[in-house]
């Protein structure tokens, strides 16, 4: 745990708080933990804006839905491009 906080440059209790999920990762450090882990860096980018997405909606009554109209334009967005 020492050497990945020492590489993200951060202490220990912070690498720690993101691992128990009571503190987000910050982007920058997706390339990090991608190398040192040998994981994805597009599946961590899909989980760290899962996780802010998450976070944003859930305690909303209209999360569900939110997230369906969400999904609708984003899809409308993408056949414009």
């Amino acid at each position: 745990m020492r050497k990945v906080a020492a590489i993200l440059d951060i202490d220990t209790a912070t690498l720690s708080k993101i691992e128990l999920g009571d503190r987000h990762a910050k982007r920058e450090y997706l390339p990090i933990l991608s190398e040192l882990y040998k994981i994805e860096i597009k599946e961590l980018e899909k989980l760290w804006l899962t996780d802010k997405v998450y976070e944003i909606i859930e305690d909303e009554e209209q999360g569900l839905n939110v997230l369906r109209e969400a999904a609708n334009e984003y899809k409308k967005t993408q056949k414009a491009h």
